[in-house]
């Protein structure tokens, strides 16, 4: 296939994004390449969890380690099966965060219509190869109602050169949070989950003390799910490793819904997709 062709299967099958999988082989890692409709990404977060269920759904036994390839970079996904799920967690690199200016804040949060009163302090621009902006809020309702204008949004983020933002609201002492991430200059106006927005907001409020996220996402478009994070300090400086619970839900052309939220207040489960192929 080529790059315009991968770009255009999420819309074709129904997802905001595709993971391309490398053919696995004992020695090599295994390559994974990231397409929404705007082109190819340098990495995908719930992707990643993704295609770490994909080839987890490919092997016997209840746990498993992947050596994984991302724009040359080299890393470990781990997978533990649970019924049809498939807990996977990674650590998706180093997080550069800086302190967001007010020229950015001024054009990002007009974008996204937050109400006077609303912003708290502290929104910083933050990557995993591509920039975006975390927004934080006062309750997680001011997360909900949120009601951007996409279009000024995606004008604010290409001047700015960020891919979204991740609005989310203040860490509980538990590290309960509420967030969505709008991306219009990827071609996704909401994502349902963004697994590598929530590393950054894990490296980002891990200077406070907050070490353990709970992220939920998804619930206002009627797919709820779930991301998990952590921070700790090693001999590197500062590691992140971040998961979810994901569900292979059928198979020919494999979509994955990761990351799933195992529990609902309903009993239910929700999930976002992400589609997976072979090559």
């Amino acid at each position: 296939m080529t790059d315009a062709e991968r770009s255009r299967v999420p819309a074709r099958v129904g997802t905001s994004h595709a993971v391309f999988v490398g053919r696995a082989t004992a020695d090599e890692p295994v390559d994974l390449r990231f397409f929404a409709a705007e082109g190819e990404l340098p990495a995908c977060g719930h992707g990643t969890v993704a295609a770490v269920a994909f080839l987890a759904g490919r092997r016997h036994g209840a746990e498993h380690e992947f050596r994984l390839r991302v724009s040359g970079r080299t890393f470990v996904g781990r997978a533990v099966r649970d019924g049809d799920q498939v807990q996977a967690a990674f650590d998706p690199g180093p997080v550069a965060v800086r302190d967001a200016t007010s020229v950015e804040i001024g054009l990002v949060v007009d974008a996204l219509g937050v109400a006077a009163g609303e912003l708290l302090s502290g929104a910083c621009v933050a990557s995993l190869g591509r920039a975006r902006m975390l927004v934080p809020v006062i309750t997680p309702d001011a997360v909900v109602t949120l009601g951007p204008n996409l279009d000024r949004l995606r004008v604010a983020c290409d001047r700015l050169g960020l891919l979204g933002c991740y609005v989310y609201s203040v860490p509980t002492r538990s590290g309960g949070v509420v967030a969505r991430m709008f991306a219009p200059s990827i071609g996704v106006p909401e994502d349902i989950a963004n697994v590598n927005s929530t590393a950054c907001l894990a490296a980002r409020v891990a200077g406070s003390g907050v070490t353990e996220l709970t992220v939920d996402m998804g619930d206002v478009l009627g797919e709820p799910a779930t991301i998990t994070a952590s921070a700790r300090r090693s001999s590197t400086g500062r590691r992140v490793l971040v998961g979810a619970a994901a569900r292979v839900a059928w198979s020919g052309l494999h979509v994955v819904r990761a990351p799933a939220r195992t529990t609902t207040s309903d009993g239910g489960t929700g999930q976002v997709q992400g589609t997976c192929g072979d090559g």
